[in-house]
């Protein structure tokens, strides 16, 4: 009698190959899975704010300006990717604090950041605030007690380092707000206010118009750009000392500006002591 064999069972040889291709799948990918977690772990969140054209969200929807280059040639050569998140100002206080961003390009002595924030000790560049107006229909601001009976336009959203808080508390001194510096131009000139507190280097942009040409302006604070570091990253300390350090590369290199002293600036007579 015949007996027929039984074909073996192919079970543990499909297994085997299937453990083998995940095996070679792995190792392939090994390399890439590390990399793709040493490149998340050297990338810094960097908030910024539309401040053109020192920062600001460009046409092709990137982080640009002066401060934007800057920064990227600072995070480059301190080792690091950066991921650029625009946000209202605002949101980049609240960001900072929470640890949400690692980092901001922004302006010193802030005093609702105090405590929150680490700053460099390097400032690529000066940030002036300025009193504007009409040349046949204001004067020049030399006392900040001037504004005392006037009406001032200010720019939505803009904090001016604090100093928009002690605006819509002083009871001598209307505030009306503007959307953004052509339009708070417009409004001066039509007498919608007596003077424009805005930054120079915005307003300088926007003066494009032959009708622009009296428009003047009054010195009233300069201030330092700096990177703010989040005191809720674990390494702030660390990446402060990168950041400078990586400045001072760049200087020698003369890739970027040189070291600035980094003095009170000027600040007008009166100026609200807490905001200085």
């Amino acid at each position: 009698m015949n007996h027929r064999r039984n074909p073996q069972p192919r079970t543990d040889w499909s297994r085997t190959v299937v453990q083998g291709v995940w095996l070679l799948f792995f190792a392939l990918m090994a390399p890439a899975f590390a990399l793709s977690e040493e490149t998340a772990a050297k990338t810094l969140r960097i908030a910024y704010v539309e401040f053109p054209p020192i920062t600001f969200h460009n046409e092709a929807g990137e982080a640009d300006g002066e401060l934007i280059n800057i920064t990227r040639k600072v995070v480059r050569e301190a080792g690091y990717v950066p991921d650029f998140i625009h946000l209202p100002i605002s949101r980049v206080y609240l960001y900072l604090k929470s640890g949400r961003i690692d980092v901001w390009p922004g302006l010193t002595n802030i005093p609702s950041l105090h405590g929150d924030v680490l700053e460099s000790w390097v400032s690529p560049m000066p940030i002036q605030l300025s009193v504007w107006y009409c040349k046949d229909k204001g004067r020049p601001l030399e006392h900040f007690d001037q504004l005392s009976g006037k009406t001032v336009i200010v720019i939505a959203g803009y904090t001016y380092g604090g100093l928009i808080n002690w605006l819509n508390r002083a009871e001598d001194i209307r505030i009306t707000e503007a959307p953004n510096h052509r339009a708070a131009i417009n409004m001066l000139k039509r007498n919608r206010g007596d003077y424009l507190l805005d930054y120079r280097q915005p307003v300088e942009q926007t003066l494009i118009k032959p009708s622009d040409d009296h428009i003047l302006q009054s010195e009233v604070r300069t201030r330092n750009a700096a990177w703010l570091f989040s005191l809720a990253h674990p390494r702030a300390a660390i990446l402060r000392e990168e950041f400078d350090d990586a400045y001072l590369r760049l200087v020698e290199a003369g890739e970027v500006p040189p070291l600035r002293d980094q003095s009170h600036g000027f600040l007008i007579p009166g100026f609200p002591e807490p905001y200085r």
